[in-house]
């Protein structure tokens, strides 16, 4: 089976040689299709870089970032613009939602500005929306949201074009614990049944433990990795293992699921 996405010795700096900070030192790994994998580590560790350069927010100082045989650093105008939006799809950490839109609103932006017939957005909104529980909220302006509410209307946006590839940036990290059990419970059932590949960055072990894998970085290098050893290992059995890892990180765990 082919990855869809190759990170290759991804390095990026920070600063004049003789003083130099090294967010990413040569991180180097692979993402398959249908795989759900998190990137865990302490703060500045170094996570959230590599997830804005696999974004194309930042660029990264050497090394590649390969997406399904293309080097992403290459891309230009419209590839560039067609791999953001449809490629791609970006759950962030405090929503991003536009204020002056309803949560319908939000969620259809990017199929309009990427052309999708009508049809084909009313369908694919009603599928999400179904599964992410927010139909209710669909004529709420964000203000008029609960936090839960607005992450996953932040959800159903960056899973409308059906990308290749979500990544979530520390997605549960404005939610109390009943919210974030219940986003990580969608997004791990589209991962589940629907095979979505999801890269997730997070700080947190009881998120992380409905990954089917995790890379544990410090310093800007990969320190360790997890498998989870499905259909043995239930999810309590591998948030434990996590936590260990987490232990010698010189990390914690938000108990927040």
């Amino acid at each position: 089976m082919e990855n869809i996405l190759e990170i290759e010795s991804l390095r990026k700096y920070y600063g004049k040689p003789q003083n130099q900070t090294k967010a990413l030192d040569g991180i180097s790994f692979q993402v398959m299709p249908g795989e759900f994998l998190g990137i865990m580590g302490s703060s500045g560790s170094g996570k959230s870089t590599l997830l804005n350069c696999i974004a194309t927010v930042i660029r990264p100082t050497s090394g590649n970032i390969i997406m399904q045989g293309t080097r992403v650093q290459k891309l230009r105008g419209g590839r560039l613009a067609e791999y953001r939006g449809k490629k791609i799809g970006y759950l962030f950490q405090n929503f991003e939602l536009l204020d002056n839109l309803t949560a319908r609103e939000n969620i259809l932006l990017p199929l309009s500005l990427h052309d999708v017939p009508e049809a084909e957005s009313r369908e694919r909104l009603g599928q999400l929306a179904e599964y992410l529980e927010i139909t209710d909220v669909f004529d709420k302006f964000p203000a008029q949201m609960s936090g839960g509410q607005k992450q996953r209307v932040a959800a159903a946006r960056s899973l409308i074009l059906k990308p290749e590839i979500i990544l979530a940036d520390e997605p549960t990290g404005a939610l109390d614990s009943r919210n974030a059990r219940t986003l990580m419970e969608k997004l791990s059932g589209l991962n589940r049944e629907e095979n979505a590949t999801i890269l997730m960055v997070t700080h947190d072990s009881n998120a992380a433990s409905y990954c089917k894998r995790i890379l544990f970085i410090q310093d800007g290098v990969i320190f360790h990795e997890l498998r989870r050893n499905l259909p043995e290992e239930s999810r309590q059995e591998f948030y434990g293992r996590i936590l260990n890892v987490m232990a010698q990180l010189g990390g914690g765990s938000a108990n927040v699921l």
